[in-house]
């Protein structure tokens, strides 16, 4: 498409949309005029960004369509409006978009860990060549349980949701490789397995799970989630379907945002239960119900609301009015 012809031939179109919608007062004929050159300024965009997307042009004609659309509507959306219908809307929508990805993490991840486990528990000689003996017993005695009380609670939580928020963020930035996610999960599952596996030749399994369950339930479900979305933005890369590739990536990326914003709070809720419910004084029976009970609610929330936002049509994706339209054109 020759830009400058473009802009020549639709460039009257677009000054006089910008007269209508900086003019105070509209009759009705100026109404029918605001609302069919917004529509075809909208096809102009739309057209622009899937032919020649010159960032020049589709910026100017963006800010126009925009405020043609402020011009028709009258109000602007408050801010909470929006807020509400990014937490439950499209965060939900945008989880269970990606729920097979994340199954398939949880897979990889549970066979790691389980495989590392049996592996390290079983085998003595395994765990002396990666831990000395000496270390294991310090590990069942005293190392393990004493990580969760180094420090005041409130920095510790503030540690343990920075380093969850870093694991997560390397698995939804570099998720499009297809690589990272992997190596991610093998090698903390190997860790989690490793753990477990220790603990339990020493008699300390009890002790691991009453610590590992009540924050790590949700805690490792939030970085498997990256992981699944991350998984699920290579595999529209590699697999696009009817959508153009560009396409097609770029609907999964804007989701995957949506995921890692909405994670934010999650790993700051399994960082509070670390630091406040899991070295608590409480029943061990009462701990692990803590974090069972924020786990349960965060998968309805993932699957139970999820599945209700996407049978309504909502993806986790952008609207159509920030997107832009998508045109047939003919290359």
């Amino acid at each position: 498409m020759d830009t400058d012809a473009f802009i020549a031939v639709h460039r009257p179109q677009w000054d006089r949309l910008r007269e209508l919608t900086r003019s105070r007062t509209l009759d009705a004929a100026g109404v029918d005029e605001l609302l069919s050159l917004y529509q075809e300024t909208s096809t102009h965009l739309s057209t622009v960004r899937s032919t020649n997307p010159d960032p020049a042009l589709v910026s100017r004609l963006s800010l126009l369509v925009h405020r043609a659309r402020l011009r028709i509507t009258g109000a602007r959306t408050p801010l909470w409006k929006h807020a509400r219908t990014f937490f439950w809307e499209d965060l939900p929508a945008a989880l269970y978009e990606a729920r097979w990805a994340v199954a398939l993490a949880t897979g990889i991840f549970l066979l790691s860990a389980v495989a590392s486990g049996l592996y390290f528990g079983l085998d003595a000689t395994a765990r002396e060549l990666v831990i000395p003996e000496a270390q294991q017993r310090m590990l069942v005695q005293r190392d393990f349980v004493s990580y969760y009380f180094q420090g005041e609670a409130s920095g510790f939580a503030a540690e343990v949701w920075t380093n969850n928020a870093w694991i997560t963020v390397q698995a939804v930035v570099f998720g499009v490789t297809g690589f990272w996610p992997v190596v991610m999960l093998v090698q903390n599952g190997l860790n989690v397995g490793l753990s477990a596996g220790v603990m339990g030749a020493h008699g300390g399994l009890g002790t691991f799970f009453v610590f590992i369950l009540p924050h790590g339930l949700l805690e490792i479900t939030a970085v498997l989630v990256g992981a699944g979305a991350g998984l699920r933005t290579f595999w529209a890369w590699v697999r696009p379907g009817p959508l153009p590739r560009l396409w097609a990536l770029s609907a999964a990326a804007r989701a995957l945002v949506t995921v890692a914003i909405g994670l934010v709070p999650v790993l700051l809720i399994s960082g509070f239960i670390e630091a406040f419910v899991t070295p608590s004084s409480l029943p061990p029976a009462v701990r692990i119900a803590i974090g069972a009970a924020a786990w349960l609610a965060f998968l309805v929330f993932m699957l139970g609301r999820g599945r209700q936002v996407h049978r309504a049509g909502v993806t986790g994706d952008l609207s159509e009015e920030l997107v832009g339209a998508r045109v047939a054109t003919a290359g």
